[in-house]
């Protein structure tokens, strides 16, 4: 399987170990890494033109991975 840019632990290094500890002990947290990852997915399909989307469509997508990544390291710094 080929590397998917943007994936939080390339995104967080400083924090994968936590990651690995939240994702097994914190459901809310687990939530947020899968919806993460599905929408990061997304995004990577649409710009490699495997799936392509509609410009606007694809802007929304990097929009919404932004927004989720912001509250991703929001919950990493409370926790």
């Amino acid at each position: 399987m080929s590397h998917v840019p943007h994936d939080l632990a390339s995104e967080f290094p400083e924090f994968a170990e936590k990651m690995s500890e939240l994702k097994v002990s914190d459901k809310h947290f687990a939530k947020l890494f899968n919806d993460y990852n599905d929408l990061n997915d997304k995004v990577h399909l649409a710009e490699t033109n495997v799936q392509p989307r509609e410009e606007l469509a694809e802007v929304d997508l990097r929009k919404r991975r932004a927004a989720l990544k912001d509250e991703v390291y929001a919950y990493l710094k409370a926790n």
